[in-house]
């Protein structure tokens, strides 16, 4: 995962973008937003959702291990229990801190790439950055892993029955299926956001072009840099 150090800078103010070259504050805006979709919507975040929420099921099965031997066993059994839950434990905390900071990272590339999409307007690069393939994916990956999970959690409570299965069993497959149901929310959201933020990215007229269609003459830096963050 990278660092908020790695990402690219916020647009320069409204006030110095009135005085850059035109053309390199767009090409810094195509850059950085290419980055930042790429970040936010590529096929490796899918995969590394997906791992995380493997670590969770994988935490919520030691913690279910443990409520099935404290339900089935008693005396030394009982330690296995107590062994199974440290390891759950050991598992579920990290996995809790990498996605708080996941989150985190998440909110803070959004946040460029909704201040990069005001900041100009690129109609030629604009347009490949809705990502049409990647967000297909995105949609149809989430939909089956939440139907998958819907059915588990479902099926765990309306099959279960007295005397045949346990409360530890019965919750496992409960906690499984919700893991895999938040996980597709997680992933459908994430969708939704990048088709809202597409739609922002929108080209439309120019504000520094008359109703001839010519640009406005502007004071101008020399065209290395557009002195983004600035």
């Amino acid at each position: 995962m990278s660092s908020r150090r790695d990402l690219p800078p916020p647009p320069p103010p409204a006030h110095l973008r009135e005085w850059l070259d035109e053309r390199v504050v767009r090409a810094d805006r195509a850059r950085f937003l290419a980055d930042l979709s790429r970040r936010s919507l590529g096929l490796g975040r899918l995969a590394l959702l997906w791992v995380l929420a493997a670590v969770f099921a994988v935490g919520w099965t030691f913690v279910s291990m443990a409520v099935m031997t404290f339900e089935s066993g008693a005396g030394p059994e009982r330690l296995f229990g107590a062994v199974f839950a440290v390891m759950g434990l050991a598992v579920l905390v990290p996995a809790g801190w990498c996605f708080v900071r996941g989150a985190r990272q998440e909110r803070r590339v959004h946040q460029l790439l909704c201040a990069w999409a005001v900041a100009d307007r690129g109609p030629g690069a604009d347009a490949g950055l809705r990502a049409p393939v990647r967000s297909a994916v995105w949609l149809l990956a989430s939909l089956a892993l939440g139907a998958l999970g819907l059915w588990t959690a479902v099926a765990a409570a309306s099959g279960a029955r007295p005397g045949t299965d346990t409360v530890g069993e019965v919750a496992y497959f409960m906690g499984l299926g919700l893991i895999l149901w938040v996980t597709a929310l997680l992933g459908l959201a994430k969708a939704a956001t990048h088709y809202s933020w597409s739609l922002r990215a929108r080209p439309t007229p120019h504000p520094k072009r008359g109703r001839t269609g010519a640009p406005a003459a502007v004071h101008s830096r020399p065209a290395n840099s557009s002195l983004a963050g600035v």
